[in-house]
């Protein structure tokens, strides 16, 4: 048991990732004690500056193996689990390990498990993403009741696959937008963090909820790209590609480098905005940012010129 006036110790399944990084910040910030369990130690070593000296470890751990995952959640009292993948065995890692991670943690005596999710995810969607996404969450509140579920809208940062992807293709002459009417609520990846952080640090609070946390602009797919050009200072011709045309490459999205898989499009022909049926960012008492107050920031160096490149008219 933790003594009185000992910072708690918090184990982050999945930190070394784009979400995880920001987690383990404002976890740090905090004064807390953290334990990055990854399959690859050496990718959390860029952790360590962000604490003090013996604040941070990482340990050795896969979801497809409980010894590892017993290991990890040894002692602590909060775990946080950000494993997520679009290919591969989503059985295994949304639904399988989940359940076993939230068992361990309880069985280990964790004060509070957040799981994260993501907004609209339906056990009964077309979607195996989704389908194993929402099977996901309800291994998880079946090994640990008092359980956080984490649903952010698509995240956006300084090293998202998504701000990131739409700008480096800025420079086509004619850019192809799949899905364009679908729609948006893009999250900033601090704000994210920090919710997830307060989750696992006050059970008490939010113990046992599930949370949808978006952004405080719903923009469609060409909206989208269109803001995301302005702010990489191009200005592409948009061409809204046909459903029936994107189906049609979907569906050879199991060869090698395809632009676009089957699963990815199902998932496009739903609109990735919150319910309004759960708690979100008022919660926390977090104000969500704008993508146009930050994104500048990152993506200013697909201009030519980089950041110091004059502004777009």
């Amino acid at each position: 048991m933790r003594q009185a006036g000992t910072p708690p110790l918090i184990t982050v399944f999945g930190g070394s990732g784009f979400i995880g990084r920001y987690v383990c910040e404002a976890l740090l910030k905090t004064g807390a004690r953290l334990r990055v369990a990854v399959r690859d130690p050496r990718k959390a070593w860029f952790l360590q500056p962000l604490g003090s000296v013996g604040q941070v470890s990482a340990v050795q751990a896969d979801l497809a193996r409980p010894g590892t995952i017993e290991r990890a959640v040894d002692g602590t009292d909060a775990v946080i689990n950000l494993v997520g993948v679009f290919s591969g065995n989503l059985e295994a890692i949304h639904v399988q390990g989940p359940g076993k991670l939230a068992a361990a943690a309880r069985k280990a005596g964790a004060r509070a498990f957040v799981h994260v999710s993501a907004i609209g995810v339906d056990a009964d969607s077309q979607s195996t993403y989704s389908q194993t996404k929402a099977r996901g969450e309800q291994a998880v509140k079946a090994a640990f009741a008092k359980a956080t579920i984490i649903r952010p809208s698509t995240v956006f940062g300084p090293e998202d696959d998504f701000t990131n992807r739409f700008a480096a293709m800025m420079d086509l002459p004619l850019l192809p937008v799949i899905a364009a009417k679908s729609r948006f609520q893009p999250v900033y990846v601090r704000d994210v963090a920090k919710a997830i952080a307060a989750a696992a640090l006050d059970p008490g609070k939010h113990g046992g909820k599930t949370y949808e946390l978006a952004g405080p602009e719903a923009l469609s797919m060409r909206e989208l790209n269109e803001k995301i050009a302005q702010m990489a200072g191009a200005k592409p011709d948009l061409f809204e590609v046909p459903d029936f045309v994107s189906a049609g490459i979907a569906l050879f999205g199991f060869l090698p480098g395809a632009p676009l898989s089957r699963d990815q499009w199902l998932m496009l022909q739903q609109d990735n905005v919150p319910s309004g049926k759960q708690p979100g960012f008022k919660e926390f008492g977090i104000t969500p940012t704008p993508l146009g107050a930050v994104a500048p920031e990152w993506l200013s160096r697909y201009k030519k010129g980089g950041r110091f490149a004059p502004s777009a008219a």
